[in-house]
Parts: C-alpha cells; sequence; structure tokens
C-alpha cells in the first residue's frame, strides 16, 4: 500500500457516478491516482448486500471506500468490513449536503459536531489498519469558515485521522440543492491554503471546481493532493497524464484510444458476467471530448450500448469514429 502522503491525485466520490465500472475505466488511464467509492451508508454496509455495494474488481487499486454515518460504533464496525474487503481507505463524508444525508445525521451537517466527526474517527482507528480520512467543507450555513474549518481540522487530526481532504466551498443546508452547493457558493481556495500553513506535517487534499492540470498543479506547491471532481468525470482523457506529471513516471501519457483498448478486457469479462454494457461504456462518453469524432463516440454508445446484447463491436465501432489514423470529418466540440 502506498504511504498516504503520495496520493497526490485522487477522483472524488461521487454519487451514481464512481462505481465499480467507472473505477475500472477510470484505471486504465492512470495507475497510481486513488480512487473512491460512491458514498455508503453504514447501514448499507452492515446490513446489505456488501458484494453489490462495495464489492470492487483487484485492478482498481489504490481504492478508498467512503461511508456516511455518524455514530461511531457502527463507523466502526462498518470500516471493519470495509477493510476486510481488501480497501486501502475508509473515508468520512462530512460534506454531502443533501436532505436525505441531513435527517440522517451525517454528511455536511456534521460540520457541526467535529467532536463527534473525531469520535468516530477515533473508533474506526481503533477498529482498522487501513488509512482512516476525513472529507468536508469549509463549514456549512452561517458558519465562519475560518473557525469552522480549524475546528474540525485540529478535532479530526487529534483523533489520528491519516488526512483531510477539504472541498473549498461552503455548504447552504437551508435553501440550496445539492446540484447548487456544488456551484453556487464561492469556492475559497486560500481558505485551504492556510489550513496547511497551520498543519505543515499533516495531509491536507484540494477539493471544488478544479478543471484542468494546469490550472490545480501549483497548489501542490503548498498542499499535499488534489481531488478532482466532475471534470474527472466528464473529460476523462487528462488523467492520462497524472502518473508522469505527479508521480514521475517514466513512461508516455497513457492516450484515450489505449486506455480503451486496455479496458476491452475489463468489458468482456463483465459481460460475459451478465452485466449490461450500457452500464459499462456510460462512464466512457466523455473520454474523446474536444476531439474530432467525439460526437460521434457518444452517439454510438449511448445509442447502441442499450441495444439488447450489446457486446464489443459497439466499442469497436465508437473507436473507429475517433481513430487516430483517420479522423472523420465532424469539427471537435
Amino acid at each position: 500500500m502506498q504511504k498516504y502522503q503520495e496520493y497526490k491525485f485522487s477522483v472524488a466520490p461521487m454519487m451514481e457516478w464512481t462505481d465499480r465500472h467507472c473505477r475500472a475505466f477510470h484505471r486504465q488511464l492512470t495507475s497510481r491516482a486513488l480512487l473512491y467509492t460512491e458514498m455508503v451508508t453504514t447501514g448499507a454496509v452492515i446490513h446489505g448486500d456488501r458484494e453489490h455495494l462495495i464489492g470492487f474488481s483487484d485492478l482498481e487499486h489504490p481504492i478508498a471506500c467512503q461511508l456516511g454515518g455518524s455514530d461511531p460504533r457502527e463507523m466502526a464496525e462498518a470500516a471493519k468490513i470495509v477493510a476486510d474487503f481488501g480497501y486501502d481507505e475508509v473515508n468520512i463524508n462530512v460534506g454531502c449536503p443533501s436532505d436525505r444525508v441531513q435527517s440522517g445525521r451525517f454528511g455536511a451537517c456534521l460540520m457541526q459536531e467535529p467532536d463527534l466527526v473525531a469520535a468516530c474517527v477515533a473508533a474506526m482507528k481503533d477498529a482498522v489498519d487501513i488509512s482512516v480520512t476525513v472529507k468536508c467543507r469549509i463549514g456549512v450555513d452561517d458558519q465562519d469558515p475560518e473557525v469552522a474549518l480549524d475546528k474540525m481540522a485540529e478535532a479530526v487530526f487529534a483523533a489520528g485521522s491519516d488526512a483531510l481532504w477539504v472541498h473549498a466551498r461552503k455548504a447552504w443546508l437551508q435553501g440550496l440543492s445539492p446540484k447548487e452547493n456544488r456551484d453556487i457558493p464561492p469556492l475559497d481556495y486560500d481558505r485551504v491554503v492556510r489550513l496547511k500553513q497551520g498543519y505543515p506535517d499533516r495531509f491536507i487534499g484540494l477539493n471544488g471546481g478544479l478543471q484542468t492540470l494546469d490550472q490545480a498543479e501549483p497548489y501542490l506547491a503548498i498542499l499535499d493532493g488534489l481531488m478532482f471532481g466532475r471534470a474527472a468525470y466528464h473529460t476523462p482523457q487528462i488523467m492520462g497524464e497524472v502518473d508522469r506529471r505527479f508521480y514521475g513516471a517514466l513512461t508516455e501519457d497513457v492516450s484515450p484510444w489505449d486506455a480503451v483498448k486496455a479496458h476491452m478486457t475489463y468489458l468482456e469479462d463483465r459481460l460475459s458476467n451478465g452485466v449490461k454494457l450500457a452500464h459499462m461504456t456510460r462512464h466512457m462518453l466523455g473520454l474523446f471530448h474536444g476531439r474530432p469524432g467525439a460526437r460521434s463516440w457518444r452517439r454510438i454508445l449511448t445509442v447502441e450500448a442499450i441495444k439488447p446484447g450489446a457486446g464489443l463491436e459497439v466499442v469497436e465501432k465508437a473507436l473507429a469514429a475517433v481513430s487516430p489514423a483517420g479522423f472523420d470529418q465532424e469539427a471537435a466540440e
């Protein structure tokens, strides 16, 4: 397992997006980035279909499971299950602003209860040997981010958290939808930088609104890690540069074409186990964004992957539409 200080780039946990098929695809583009599951609740992990909820392929390492919950005993029990499944990290969600999450007393509302989050961290650290981390906001509602974020960091680091990933926006629990909370509250990267200055020896990573590697990379001169969300999902080709730029890999960048070809083995295996092609290719639609043939790639996968019996021939057809040896005449978008 990598030391935590080596996780310079990660893909954020995103509900309905970062499932096992998404992660397997992203792994074809970067061997070193830390990948996260969707958030799963402690109750689901303890009582639900674990293989369905948190099962993953060995190729996905390094991989972290994000838990939603606030009861220290249940968090420890769920963390033990996660560790036994073979995850490299378990993460506490202190950032999701949805009503459903608030009613369960977890997610962003826990910014108001740093001592409770710390109790969860401590219980989980006692239960597992893998990394235990926290992902939070800079504050919620009328909280002062200078005070709220410091209190959270102080509490969780004292309890033994191996890292704190900070979404550099407030969350407004009243008046904004979860979607609006991803865009409307202003970003404050400087607040995260100030936090790091107070904790020079602790891992603090930046999340929220990062769009390009060129935009984000300068923050690694101060902060420890970068967490990309929607940009990684919608323009996954950027991850083909991650191993070289952030980890010093001497290999060439992974091209979108090479990523698809490498992913064929996974697709074939999953198809043979009854997984529908569209459930996997939906995560690949943005791969050729901005390149000639991107529209054809998306159209073929969107229209033909949902047909009964759709197989690898659909992906091969879509890939031919963006072949580097013979682009079609479609303008790049």
